[in-house]
């Protein structure tokens, strides 16, 4: 499983987070506390959001810890929104086109989790999708294919059911063939303005998902681990949660998969 971070608020530099903590994602990348596996060294990625709609991108297949271009950017970065995260893989290769996050236009999406039994249902949600949306496709991950069952569920208009939608299709993609829905899903995604994020799993495992105010209440973080180990600031998500914050404040609503036929597009 994978560590990552999001920040809103007042522009910070990304090492306030991804650096400098006495738990920051980069300690995070070889010693996680909340994870399967301590180790998150598959690769890293940032997306971070400034003067123009879309986000900038980072990524890189080496070890977070072991990057010093990482370190240097966040040290001379400031944004006001942001995403950051460390992989483990549960599968694809380890290169720069299956680290998170990933981008479409003005959206930015990362995941900790997976969809289990993949390779027998992969074809089936890849062909389910829109060809526009399919053209999209750049790695094999099963965390970039859900990014995009999003998109082509609304993602645009509609953030927290394109979610449900998309959670749907993986279900019933599993249940077509023939094998129990196993879905782990604590996700990050932004449009440039809001962040969102979901903490769901069709058992009952789902990974961590904290928020908690930073800087001094300057802004505040979604985190699948604390950055720090006082736990006074942070809140923990419960299962079955979709958490919208924005710059006016954060509101968290129950979460459960939604209808989506996974009809074939020709």
């Amino acid at each position: 499983m994978c560590r990552w971070a999001a920040y809103l608020g007042e522009a910070v530099f990304l090492e306030d987070i991804i650096t400098a903590p006495c738990h920051s994602l980069i300690a995070q990348s070889h010693r996680a506390q909340e994870a399967k596996s301590p180790t998150n060294g598959d690769g890293f990625g940032l997306a971070w959001y400034g003067d123009r709609p879309e986000p900038g991108l980072y990524r890189d297949i080496l070890p977070a810890w072991s990057d010093p271009n990482l370190k240097s950017l966040c040290r001379q970065i400031k944004s006001g929104l942001f995403l950051a995260h460390v992989r483990a893989s549960t599968g694809g290769a380890t290169s720069r086109m299956n680290c998170h996050p990933f981008i479409s236009g003005r959206w930015s999406f990362m995941h900790n989790g997976q969809i289990g039994g993949f390779e027998k249902i992969r074809r089936a949600l890849e062909n389910s999708l829109s060809d526009d949306v399919f053209d999209q496709r750049e790695g094999t991950t099963d965390s970039e294919l859900f990014f995009l069952l999003m998109i082509d569920q609304g993602l645009a208009t509609d953030p927290q059911g394109a979610v449900a939608r998309a959670t749907g299709r993986v279900i019933e993609a599993a249940r077509r063939a023939g094998i129990e829905p196993a879905l782990k899903l604590t996700a990050a995604l932004s449009d440039g303005e809001a962040l969102y994020a979901v903490r769901y799993a069709t058992d009952d495992h789902a990974p961590t998902l904290y928020t908690g105010a930073f800087a001094r209440r300057a802004g505040h973080c979604i985190v699948s681990e604390p950055f720090d180990r006082d736990g006074s600031e942070w809140q923990a998500i419960p299962p079955s949660s979709f958490v919208i914050m924005t710059r006016g404040g954060t509101s968290i609503r129950q979460f459960a998969p939604a209808v989506a036929p996974l009809a074939l597009v020709g």
